[in-house]
């Protein structure tokens, strides 16, 4: 089993009414919902909550944490963000969605600003797996099909992927890195461009598909690092002077 936290600002849904009508509960609901599966163990955290939803111990007991954010990145306390790139680095999994990639958490991960290009007018996406027989691609055997989305277009300042799964390109012929992997400390980390507020995207099955795989894949197998004063392993043969 494991553990997933999906965390999700939940300002747009409040105060924009055409991003309700798609999400009357909330992304991270429709993200709970979509993602249900009997392995996962799934609870939800948004920005309004005590720590953001986000304790020390919620954090500690999270396998994964999924993070949606837009239009209040700048509202997230810089405690918390210290709390979860930590424990990205000691091994919690991390799956950043959309707009997450101007939050402050994936930000501190990638030392860069992350910016892109972007347009909002319901295009067309094409996803395409340019790494098929990853894990995180499992099951995906053409282009995912987006009817409307926003537009994200190259140059993304984001380092060189440890390993890029899909790039999309657009109606106004853009294309983007959509699908990335990276590796902090002991943690996985995994962006995934789709999923702007106003579209259905977090109902289409392959996106979701895509999602769950990440889950599964982004748990790290190794135990927590320790650092500072070691005791040795064996006797020390320390020369008589």
């Amino acid at each position: 089993m494991l553990n997933v936290t999906i965390w999700n600002e939940f300002v747009h849904e409040n105060i924009h009414q055409e991003v309700k009508a798609v999400y009357p509960t909330g992304i991270h609901m429709a993200l709970a919902e979509g993602l249900a599966h009997p392995d996962f163990i799934i609870r939800t955290a948004t920005l309004d909550q005590p720590d953001h939803g986000l304790t020390q111990d919620v954090l500690d007991s999270t396998d994964v944490l999924l993070w949606w954010g837009h239009m209040a990145h700048d509202k997230v306390s810089d405690e918390i963000v210290d709390r979860v790139v930590k424990r990205v680095l000691d091994g919690m999994g991390l799956i950043v969605l959309h707009s997450g990639h101007f939050s402050k958490p994936f930000k501190a991960l990638m030392g860069t600003s992350c910016d892109l290009k972007w347009r909002e007018a319901g295009e067309q996406e094409l996803m395409w797996s340019v790494n098929p027989t990853h894990p995180i691609a499992e099951g995906i055997t053409g282009p995912i099909i987006i009817d409307q989305e926003e537009m994200y277009g190259e140059f993304f300042d984001i380092p060189a992927p440890d390993e890029l799964i899909f790039i999309s390109n657009f109606s106004g012929g853009e294309v983007f890195r959509s699908g990335c992997t990276f590796k902090r400390g002991h943690g996985n980390i995994f962006y995934f461009r789709p999923g702007h507020e106003t579209y259905p995207t977090y109902r289409n099955p392959e996106v979701l598909k895509v999602i769950s795989n990440a889950i599964r894949w982004a748990p790290s197998k190794a135990g927590k690092q320790v650092f500072g004063n070691s005791q040795p392993i064996r006797p020390l043969q320390i020369p008589v002077v």
